[in-house]
């Protein structure tokens, strides 16, 4: 669903801020915690906006260990993007999921077959803007 952008830009950060130690303080704002690991921590002390934020998304693409970047290709069969559809949001959700997954790999944990997801959305008429509330890509 983050692939075929059914899921906010918010809710596929908020699972990688979960997982990155990042803890909820008041209702919108995400801290490092003291599980968040030290380079991520002073990088970047609030949770960056990992799909708006190019440096955001250069350090998580760079923080997938390199047995684990065929993940996405391999457990999901996504074979990219055609040329025409490769944007900065595409391209960064993909780079979301292949984190996503090898975190998981590093964790000894299984993707799992279902689980509890936010309704899904209509996906944007622009794959630029996002969905509504989803913050700007620069």
């Amino acid at each position: 669903m983050i692939l075929d952008d059914r899921l906010s830009d918010r809710f596929v950060c908020e699972l990688i801020w979960r997982r990155l130690g990042y803890e909820l303080q008041g209702e919108l704002i995400w801290r490092a915690g003291p599980t968040t690991p030290a380079a991520w921590a002073e990088a970047f002390p609030q949770a960056p906006e990992l799909i708006a934020e190019r440096p955001a998304s250069v350090r998580l693409t760079r923080s997938i260990p390199a047995e684990h970047k065929q993940l996405l290709k391999a457990q999901l069969g996504f074979a990219g993007y055609r040329i025409s559809e490769l944007v900065p949001r595409r391209t960064r959700r993909a780079t979301a999921v292949s984190w996503l997954l090898a975190d998981q790999a590093a964790r000894g944990e299984v993707l799992p077959e279902q689980g509890p997801l936010p309704e899904p959305l209509v996906p944007p008429e622009s794959p630029l803007q996002g969905h509504p509330g989803d913050p700007a890509v620069h």
